[in-house]
């Protein structure tokens, strides 16, 4: 059926895109004296002259000997292989997409069901409106405002990193509304919480500020130790509660780790560094972390082996962060970026000398700059969905007669929302979470023509604009394949979210 499926959709696309397309027009026009030698040629190299449903089983014979080890898509109207251009493309949509997808799925999901479980709170009146604000901009206005705000007027920034006094009182106070709006509970708590965030927030950027920290930035040991137990106490709360002690303190251990190996671990972290290295780095943390749980308790070890685990994935990635941190200042200053560090087009600097290409940091650093508009853009977009979808399929789960049971039998709110509620709201949103990875195949036509990304958009617009069929069907096929892989995959999944569902004979 999946076969059946992709040969259909490929045909219908195939002879939809010749009859509508005409590559003779640009001919119309032409006052060359070879015309029609040059409109022989094009007739005879695509095959003009053939009726769109025959040629398009010219075409799928390269798609069939594919099976032999021979896969032909054609060639571009540029005469460069579709099946090279593609291969081209792809890692650029990847590094483009995933990023952005994966947050939009985290965030939009943890926030969905927080609004679901907080229904009519103060926080899912601000996440409703903030959501369907989000969901109803178009994508490049969005990427046109990141540009200006984000880009341009933050690198004039970064020129005199200054923060005025009122602007730093406004970001308190919006940090302190944000926080309090988050945490909830009685008018005395939350007018408590609004002011201490505030305050503190206030003097932490006044500080940054001062201590001109966008310009050098770093966390530090005690910025990373910060991060990591902070991480170790909302992991616990998640996984166990933190009323469960051995959790707790295997979280604590892990976080611990972390913090302590701060020094140790930049040794595996120098100019020569690979991948490799922090793959290092991560194995350390996470091995001595799964130690710590295993030895917390013998009961429940999984369960505490699995907390400091997530503790430490966590907790490692500030100390990741910290080390291209420390590079930020050389490259800010270097000739190829000349103190204008996000930029508003392209996928990475060309201006860089060899030594800083070698170097794992600063390349890094600058695959991260150059990626942090387009990630934003693909986000605030795609997040806004997900907290709509989360959110309605929670509160339907919360609505079950399975869920009041659970209530009932003096199970606690936390074991109910996270271990049976959670699960069961996974299942309707697992379709729509796989087919958008399929999705990033196809690339983000307008982001990333607004950013100047050379991906699978890019390639897809080039087809229609150009009347490049060969190119049109390369990137279509790869899509339909992938999309109808992806609800085969959802199918396999629901039986892995909900146990209950089987295939029978």
């Amino acid at each position: 059926m999946m076969l059946l499926i992709v040969f259909g959709a490929s045909f219908m696309a195939y002879n939809l895109e010749a009859l509508s397309s005409d590559p003779l027009a640009v001919f119309a026009e032409s006052t060359a004296k070879n015309k029609q030698y040059l409109i022989a040629r094009m007739i005879r190299d695509l095959n003009l002259d053939v009726p769109p449903p025959l040629r398009f089983f010219m075409w799928l014979k390269g798609i069939i000997s594919g099976l032999w080890g021979h896969l032909d898509l054609g060639k571009t109207r540029d005469n460069i292989y579709v099946i090279d251009a593609i291969g081209q493309a792809i890692p650029t949509t990847f590094r483009l997409v995933i990023a952005s997808t994966i947050l939009a799925i985290v965030l939009g999901i943890t926030i969905g069901m927080v609004t679901a479980i907080r229904q009519y709170s103060r926080f899912d009146y601000v996440m409703t409106f903030i959501s369907f604000l989000l969901f109803s901009l178009p994508i490049f206005w969005v990427a046109v405002l990141l540009k200006q705000y984000m880009a341009i007027d933050f690198n004039n920034f970064l020129a005199k990193p200054d923060i005025p006094i009122p602007l730093v009182i406004i970001f308190g106070l919006i940090a302190g509304l944000a926080m309090a709006s988050i945490i909830g509970g009685p008018r005395s708590r939350f007018w408590k919480i609004f002011a201490g965030v505030s305050i503190g927030a206030t003097l932490l950027l006044e500080y940054l500020s001062l201590t001109h920290w966008f310009v050098k930035p770093g966390l530090g040991v005690i910025g990373v130790g910060v991060l990591a137990f902070g991480a170790a106490a909302v992991v616990t709360q998640i996984s166990t509660g933190l009323d469960n002690r051995r959790s707790l303190f295997a979280a604590l251990g892990a976080a611990t780790v972390v913090t302590a190996g701060y020094f140790p671990l930049h040794l595996l972290m120098g100019a020569k560094a690979n991948f490799l290295s922090v793959l290092a780095i991560f194995a350390i943390t996470l091995v001595l972390s799964a130690l710590i749980g295993y030895l917390v308790e013998k009961t429940d070890r999984a369960v505490n082996i699995r907390t400091a685990v997530i503790t430490a994935l966590i907790g490692t990635l500030p100390l990741i962060l910290d080390r291209f941190m420390s590079e930020f200042g050389g490259y800010l200053n270097s000739d190829a970026v000349n103190g204008r560090p996000v930029p508003t087009l392209g996928q990475a600097n060309d201006l860089l000398t060899p030594q800083q290409s070698n170097n794992f940091w600063i390349q890094g650093l600058d695959f991260t700059m150059h990626l942090i508009l387009p990630t934003m853009a693909l986000t605030l977009i795609s997040f806004a969905g997900y907290v709509r979808f989360s959110r309605g399929s929670l509160l339907e789960v919360l609505n079950m007669d399975y869920i009041r049971t659970a209530r009932a039998k003096g199970l606690t709110e936390r074991t109910v929302i996270v271990r049976h509620a959670m699960r069961n709201a996974l299942l309707p949103l697992t379709t729509i979470l796989v087919n958008d990875f399929a999705g990033v195949i196809g690339g983000a036509i307008i982001t990333e023509r607004v950013f100047g990304w050379k991906g699978m958009g890019q390639l897809f617009n080039q087809a229609l604009v150009n009347y490049d069929l060969n190119l049109f069907m390369g990137v279509f096929v790869i899509s339909a394949i992938l999309t109808v892989l992806a609800n085969l995959i959802a199918d396999l999944l629901f039986g892995v979210v909900d146990p209950r569902i089987r295939i029978r004979k």
